[in-house]
């Protein structure tokens, strides 16, 4: 993949298929459920910790006046739910190693 390419469902379902050999559409199924799980614990807990992966983290941002760029026009953006990524220690340390490696 190129650096300016996101990872959509299907090519994670891919890489799946290609790794262990399941069905594509159950491997789909697999990647659709653990999405699930994670917005669902996001938002009965706000939280959602992954082991040696990261942690997601729902913030709430206060609402705030914001400019159109182009126009100059003051706007007031809402108050509203943003979520974060912590990276793990193990994860920092994978991408710091392959950095170094290029």
């Amino acid at each position: 993949m190129t650096e300016a390419n996101n990872i959509t469902r299907f090519q994670i379902a891919d890489s799946i298929h290609n790794e262990f050999g399941l069905p594509k559409k159950d491997c789909l199924e697999l990647v659709s459920d653990i999405i699930e799980i994670i917005v669902e614990g996001l938002q009965s807990s706000d939280k959602v910790k992954i082991h040696n992966f990261g942690t997601f983290i729902v913030r709430n941002k206060k609402s705030r006046i914001g400019r159109n760029p182009k126009t100059k026009e003051e706007v007031m953006i809402k108050e509203r739910k943003v979520i974060s990524f912590k990276a793990s220690k193990n994860v920092l340390k994978y991408l710091n190693s392959v950095n170094v490696k290029k």
